[in-house]
């Protein structure tokens, strides 16, 4: 008896959003057919699905995995957009599978190579919402309304937060359609957010799930509930869902995040909401000020490319003017008294509680 949809399975179908699917799955307003994993595999663009250098190994497995897969390797792709907005600041990416047994999945794709993309994931840092969250709830209410009968969603980094922002703000008969949200460590949201009541209403349907060194899924992470799993690697490596550990059909779950880590977690949320915005947004527009100045575009021309890219991102911070620079000074030591801060607390209760 083939096992129900479960946690690992809405991992692999948010990380299989990555893949390039341009000009091979149809997108929203076309009216074509779905289409199937072995048309995708024999499409003439195929090479193009793994054009994310990053990744390309792994993800090229993990199509081939899918496809052999009994349950992924009939279901069909349709409704895929992507979208790149430099002006607004706004890198977007969903598609819609559809499982041979009924089961429907939205995920959206989480940041992609695009400096761009990054930017955005800053921007939600201090802005509610950002341009990609109001395209999520747009996408949801349109594509959903495209079928019937229940389904789920789901996303890692940015996509996870996109999905549970979707859920939260799509229309009320949608809304009563989602089976599951999940977010594979995807970003919270503001405390404002949290509170405007319409979380509520979905929050005993979404799963979030981190790795247990979390950094990108423990940012803003504040009211919601998540799970934790055992992860092969630490730090900013553990954000790749390749590295999380699995035995038979489920995640290796874990009590919590690391006490450091999550010490450390909490201390920039602490300084992240302690900014004005406007020094949030003077941070953040500097900072990438500063990386735009190597001239690349994604992140893959700027590895490729390091010493032209360094050259330029060390011109531009000789290039600061006195003012940015001392309030650039200013920003990062409140942060770094914060993280004191913290450390000494938690020191001096551990030291009153021997």
């Amino acid at each position: 008896m083939e096992r129900t949809f479960c946690d690992v399975d809405s991992l692999v179908l948010s990380q299989f959003s990555y893949l390039k699917f341009d000009g091979i799955v149809p997108d929203v307003d076309s009216g074509k057919a779905a289409v199937g994993i072995s048309e995708i595999a024999e499409h003439a663009d195929y090479e193009k699905l793994f054009s994310d250098e990053r990744y390309r190994e792994v993800n090229e497995e993990l199509f081939q995995a899918v496809r052999q897969s009994r349950r992924f390797g009939t279901m069909k792709l349709n409704f895929y957009e992507n979208i790149i907005d430099v002006n607004k600041e706004t890198q977007f990416s969903a598609v819609t599978y559809l499982l041979e047994d009924g089961t429907v999945f939205i995920a959206f794709r989480g940041t992609d190579e695009t400096i761009v993309g990054w930017k955005e994931d800053f921007n939600m840092t201090f802005m509610e919402p950002v341009t990609g969250q109001l395209i999520s709830v747009k996408y949801l209410n349109h594509t959903a309304g495209k079928f019937a009968g229940p389904f789920l969603l789901g996303g890692h980094s940015k996509g996870g937060n996109f999905a549970v922002f979707a859920a939260m703000k799509c229309k009320e008969e949608i809304r009563m359609r989602i089976q599951r949200v999940y977010s594979h460590d995807g970003p919270g949201f503001r405390p404002e957010v949290l509170r405007s009541g319409e979380y509520e209403a979905i929050e005993s349907r979404v799963c979030k799930i981190l790795p247990h060194s979390s950094v990108v899924g423990m940012l803003l992470q504040h009211q919601e509930n998540y799970e934790v799993v055992s992860c092969k690697k630490f730090g900013l490596m553990q954000h790749n869902p390749f590295n999380w550990v699995i035995q038979g059909e489920d995640f290796v779950r874990v009590k919590d995040i690391y006490y450091g880590r999550r010490l450390l977690d909490e201390a920039v949320n602490e300084w992240i909401l302690s900014l004005p915005q406007e020094q949030l947004t003077f941070f953040v527009d500097t900072l990438f000020q500063i990386i735009e100045a190597s001239e690349a575009d994604n992140l893959i021309d700027m590895a490729a490319e390091w010493k032209k890219s360094a050259m330029g991102v060390l011109g531009a911070l000789k290039e600061l003017d006195a003012d940015t620079a001392g309030m650039l000074k200013k920003i990062l030591k409140s942060l770094f008294e914060i993280i004191s801060h913290r450390v000494k607390q938690e020191f001096g209760n551990k030291k009153a509680s021997l």
